[in-house]
């Protein structure tokens, strides 16, 4: 047998009796077709949603109308008004948050009924060899890409232009962020448009300006990325990805200073906080001949130093990491466990200085220390910590 040439529009080759044996029964079998999507796709079992129902058999209608239209015709699968409602279905797809995979199975199963019905109809008029249905399975095929291909099309247009909103909310919440300032209300609505609902703590890393679209892309929605010109702030919510060892394996290689987490009014003052950490390591660390270009500087590492250079936002975030402990405790046995440590950490350890100082038994001074061992843990021995503790609780008490 001669193999029939191949051609983009197969449905020429349906013989013209098709359209009149289906066409009487086309309102039973748009019922069948669009009554079998709605059942046998996986994502849409169990949408109960008459608009949902009406818009598939819709589609379904506009479909097989076209289809039955183009038998023994050379026109293109679809004219635009048909196109469009396919990419209609695709968008929509893309705004359910569905995957085009569900679109896609949805048309296989239209497919495969639209086949048998097809064969049905065209045996009532005619005999159906192997070739005949070869002609018909070409024809469905081929009207089902096209179908596909306008459905895809939506999705990729309609996530497009969601990506493109996402990126200016994105982009408004970052500024309103970084400049500081705004009404709570105006913050919250903006960080919903973006996508930032429970907007708490925010951490910013500064990055050079060469490494913001490879931000973009790595951080994805959990960071907005914010050009400044000469550099680049990424703004990170606090969670999983901003713990510092994965941070550190993220930012590797990058000239990044990471600022310190803190609740998202105070964004402008961490930015700056990072902004002075990395004056402060770039010139420690080449002094010390540290590859500080390719390790991610960290602010919270500079606190001390920039807090003993006078920066109050660093003693303020120093003061409020070290005494977080104490946060709970009620005011009194808060202030009194405080006037402990302090006297405490100035009279290196004596017990007997410390209650001296403060008149009180040593009894009472050994029974603070076991709270705050409680309460501080390690910090007490060591030396780092404690000089933090003292210059924290000297500024605030400087006798």
């Amino acid at each position: 047998m001669r193999a029939r040439p191949v051609t983009v529009t197969p449905w020429q080759r349906l013989p013209a009796e098709l359209a009149p044996a289906m066409r009487p029964r086309l309102a039973a079998v748009v019922d069948t077709v669009a009554a079998a999507v709605t059942e046998l796709t996986p994502e849409f079992v169990g949408i109960d949603d008459p608009k949902f129902r009406a818009d598939v058999r819709t589609a379904v209608d506009v479909a097989l109308q076209r289809f039955l239209d183009l038998v023994g015709t050379t026109e293109p699968a679809l004219p635009p008004r048909v196109r469009e409602v396919f990419v209609a279905l695709g968008a929509a797809e893309a705004r359910e948050d569905r995957g085009p995979q569900a679109l896609l199975a949805a048309l296989r199963v239209a497919g495969r009924l639209l086949l048998r019905q097809v064969g049905q109809a065209l045996a009532t008029v005619r005999p159906v060899d192997a070739e005949a249905l070869a002609d018909c399975a070409d024809a469905v095929t081929g009207f089902v890409d096209e179908l596909a291909a306008a459905g895809t099309d939506g999705f990729a247009r309609q996530l497009r232009e969601q990506s493109g909103e996402g990126d200016r909310a994105r982009r408004q919440l970052g500024e309103l962020l970084l400049v500081g300032g705004a009404g709570a209300a105006t913050v919250a609505a903006a960080a919903v448009r973006a996508g930032w609902r429970d907007l708490a703590t925010v951490l910013p890393v500064v990055l050079p300006a060469r490494q913001a679209r490879d931000a973009r892309f790595r951080f994805g929605t959990d960071g907005i990325v914010v050009d400044r010109g000469r550099d680049a702030v990424l703004l990170l919510r606090a969670g999983p990805r901003t713990t510092r060892p994965v941070l550190a394996d993220a930012l590797h290689g990058w000239r990044a200073t990471v600022g310190p987490a803190l609740p998202w009014p105070q964004v402008p003052q961490a930015v700056r906080l990072a902004e002075l950490a990395a004056t402060v390591a770039r010139t420690g660390g080449a002094n010390q001949g540290d590859p500080v270009d390719r390790t991610a500087v960290f602010a919270e590492d500079h606190l001390t130093v920039l807090a003993l250079h006078g920066h109050p936002d660093a003693l303020a975030v120093l003061t409020g990491r070290r005494l977080a402990p104490f946060g709970a405790l009620p005011p009194t046995q808060r202030a009194g466990l405080l006037r402990t440590l302090h006297s405490w950490l100035r009279h290196w350890g004596s017990r007997s200085a410390v209650a001296a100082e403060l008149f009180v038994h040593p009894q009472t001074v050994s029974y603070r220390l076991k709270r705050l061992r409680t309460l501080l843990g390690d910090d007490l021995d060591d030396p780092d910590r404690r000089f933090e503790l003292l210059l924290v609780l000297t500024v605030a008490d400087p006798r």
